[in-house]
């Protein structure tokens, strides 16, 4: 074999505001299942510091449920948190990706809100992880727009994460170049690379795979390949079976750890690797557009965010979002224009942000008709904010 196969694994972990303790409320036995399954993550893969090599994107809303005092005591007898936290700070092992902090499509909600969702996931991260470069991006649920690009650019990401099915080549390339090499994008003067998702083996990856097949079937794909091959798999972390169930034989992490003990022998094949480390090491290959849509999700594909554009009620709410947002950003326009310094003006306008913000969490509308009234009632309180503002701002 000319080269070895290199692996770049990247979990997605997110709770919506608030999710986790609502659980816990009802007696769920689910909110322990989950944070065990995150604090399987470190665990896992102590005594792999010299091979392991993981990306993790956590929404800033599951950070701040992390890191609340009173949320960490309530569960201190199963996970502790304040830990996991500091686990994750491990650099040999563990790559945190930038994403947006109340993880929302960013393509399906008004442009104006997507920096902010941005600029707050980087504060929250600054702080718990002691850092501000984060080179790579998770866009939420890998909804992903080429116009997102000179925002990512901007803000100093280094890559992005995208799907194998919204990728089209612009530089003339083979179908292992295209898939397992990244590459450019580019857009109104701006790039950034982009790393592509390898939809087939992350399926394998989220709902259970034999390692045998696992290797022998990357072979078969990369066998014409006369580079370095990337291989970039992509799934959550803490749902399903497969990473929940605590039995290493049975799970994700039993898995992973023959790939890990297989890379530490002169026969391994596959690799793990950050991808910072692989772009450092051997570049990038030519052009790429990258089509609007997102990854697949049960038996939706991703094309067209049919997940969650797909009822009248969904779509309602998604017209909700662009009116409400318009008159947040117009009364904030404003009050700056009007040098507006009512200490409790501001106040109220930052609670209609942040309500209007967590309104455009991906759960309220992948879950349709079950979750779409949480939209609705952040943007309720969004606009009892915002007029109360209003109402002061005219007195100005």
């Amino acid at each position: 074999m000319k080269y070895h196969i290199h692996h770049a694994l990247v979990l997605n972990l997110h709770q919506p505001a608030g999710n986790l303790q609502e659980l816990l409320d009802q007696g769920s036995w689910e909110p322990n299942e989950i944070l065990l399954a995150m604090d399987r993550i470190p665990r896992s893969l102590w005594g792999y510091e010299d091979v392991a090599r993981v990306h993790l994107s956590l929404s800033g809303t599951l950070l701040e449920t992390l890191s609340d005092p009173a949320f960490q005591s309530r569960v201190y007898g199963t996970v502790d948190c304040g830990s996991l936290l500091w686990h994750f700070h491990n650099l040999n092992i563990f790559r945190i990706l930038g994403t947006g902090y109340y993880h929302p499509v960013l393509p399906l909600i008004p442009e104006a809100d997507r920096e902010e969702h941005l600029r707050r996931w980087l504060g929250i991260a600054s702080h718990l992880f002691w850092r501000r470069n984060f080179q790579g991006f998770w866009p939420p649920e890998m909804g992903f727009s080429m116009e997102l690009i000179p925002l990512l650019a901007r803000l100093g990401y280094r890559y992005v994460l995208v799907d194998s099915k919204n990728i089209e080549a612009v530089t003339p390339m083979s179908w292992q170049e295209l898939r397992y090499r990244p590459h450019i994008a580019r857009h109104e003067g701006a790039e950034i690379i982009v790393v592509v998702r390898d939809r087939e083996f992350s399926d394998a990856q989220e709902s259970g795979f034999d390692v045998e097949w696992f290797m022998s079937e990357a072979q078969a794909r990369t066998k014409g390949c006369d580079f370095p091959p990337l291989i970039t798999t992509a799934t959550d972390g803490d749902n399903g079976g497969w990473f929940r169930n605590p039995e290493a034989q049975s799970n994700f992490w039993g898995a992973y750890i023959k790939i890990l003990e297989s890379s530490r022998t002169k026969s391994g094949i596959m690799k793990p690797t950050f991808i910072d480390d692989y772009l450092d090491k051997y570049g990038v290959h030519g052009e790429v557009r990258v089509a609007t849509g997102a990854w697949n999700t049960g038996w939706h594909h991703g094309q067209g965010f049919v997940q969650w554009t797909g009822s009248q009620s969904q779509r309602d709410g998604l017209a909700r979002l662009q009116e409400t947002s318009a008159a947040v950003h117009a009364a904030r326009w404003t009050a700056g224009e009007g040098h507006c310094h009512d200490p409790h003006v501001h106040f109220l306008l930052e609670q209609a942000v942040w309500h209007l913000l967590r309104a455009e969490t991906s759960c309220n509308f992948f879950w349709g008709e079950e979750w779409v009234g949480r939209a609705h009632a952040d943007l309720d309180k969004c606009w009892q904010y915002l007029n109360e503002a209003c109402e002061k701002l005219k007195t100005e």
